[in-house]
């Protein structure tokens, strides 16, 4: 894949080096943006207000049909570690390549718009380099916005749960709450240019590359879930088209199939012999539904995870999940990919349901 060749003058300097030095560390904070004029605002106050402020902001819009780029102008005001550049009709994988390109330092923080930051982010991220000079790729902690009901159901619902680390308790791979030297990312040879599912080839790829990772669970971004059904259909048939247009059904899309594929077997029994077989599907989905329940709870105690309404609510969602998948695949089958008219981001692989 060409990386966006998109020179700027930087430091001749060992970033590395600096690091263990007296030397002020400097970051840059890239972010790719599509239609985010709503987000924004959280996004640049949350960045504005990091106790270790990045030296440099790039905001990349790609092609955005609202008013997002006038809005980043507003807030930045005349704030110089700000830049909008305008990329055209760009995927957030290209989106990423071009600002860090652009970018003058050689580290680089990844997030996206539509995310709030913590205000010691950066500073945790950081920490986890000060600590030890062989890392080359942080992860920071992603936690969902449960603000209603439906958002609260729906990151029990396909949210990957948090895991017990040696650094602490974190959720991951987020390629949005990320650190990483410009070294890996030119011998990975840069993002895909997708729309979806880049992050996951990128992350992957750095981790067959060998490079030392490291976790920084202090290191939150707040992340925004879709907030009806209607919308996390559609989020979930691109993140589902895309994902099949980079040849990654294996990941997702086949475990599903198989979930479907044994439930046809007794629905065809039902048919057959007794309408009894259905329990066994019904059984099935059930022990989907409580075991997305369970290993979200957080704590939470047997009451809580035996909510009827909730567990209903969660099932539908898991439901509308599966058909999107579905829709998705079947669209991807049907035509091409194409660089007009989708955006989207993910956490992590975002089709754990």
């Amino acid at each position: 894949m060409k990386v966006a060749s998109l020179k700027v003058d930087r430091p001749d300097v060992s970033t590395r080096l600096e690091i263990f030095g007296e030397t002020k560390i400097e970051v840059s904070v890239v972010i790719p943006v599509r239609n985010e004029e709503l987000a924004l605002p959280a996004l640049v106050a949350s960045l504005q207000a990091q106790t270790f402020p990045p030296t440099e902001v790039i905001v990349v819009d790609g092609g955005s049909t609202d008013e997002s780029v006038a809005v980043a102008h507003r807030l930045i005001g005349d704030d110089p570690r700000f830049r909008v550049i305008e990329a055209g009709s760009a995927t957030p994988g290209r989106g990423r390549n071009i600002g860090i390109d652009a970018a003058r330092h050689d580290w680089i923080a990844l997030t996206d718009a539509g995310n709030r930051l913590d205000p010691q982010w950066l500073e945790r991220l950081l920490e986890v380099v000060r600590g030890d000079p062989e890392i080359a790729f942080v992860y920071g902690n992603f936690e969902p916005v449960t603000d209603s009901f439906f958002t609260s159901c729906a990151a029990l619902a396909y949210v990957h749960p948090k895991r017990a680390l040696a650094a602490g308790t974190i959720r991951y791979p987020f390629i949005a709450s990320s650190l990483l030297s410009r070294e890996v990312w030119q011998r990975v040879g840069g993002f895909p240019d997708m729309r979806a599912a880049e992050d996951l080839i990128f992350m992957e790829t750095v981790e067959k590359q060998g490079f030392k990772t490291g976790y920084a669970p202090g290191a939150t971004v707040h992340w925004h879930l879709q907030p009806t059904l209607a919308r996390t259909f559609r989020r979930f048939a691109l993140y589902s088209r895309h994902n099949v247009w980079a040849g990654r059904q294996g990941s997702w899309h086949y475990g599903i199939a198989r979930h479907y594929a044994i439930a046809l077997v007794f629905i065809v029994l039902a048919v057959l012999h007794s309408l009894w077989w259905l329990c066994v599907p019904a059984l099935g989905l059930a022990a989907r539904v409580a075991k997305s329940i369970w290993k979200n709870r957080e704590g939470r105690g047997l009451m809580w995870a035996l909510s009827p309404i909730q567990f209903m609510y969660v099932m539908t969602i898991i439901l509308v999940v599966d058909l999107a998948t579905f829709t998705g695949w079947l669209q991807a089958l049907v035509s091409k990919p194409r660089d007009q008219g989708d955006s989207g981001r993910r956490p992590g692989d975002g089709a754990d349901s």
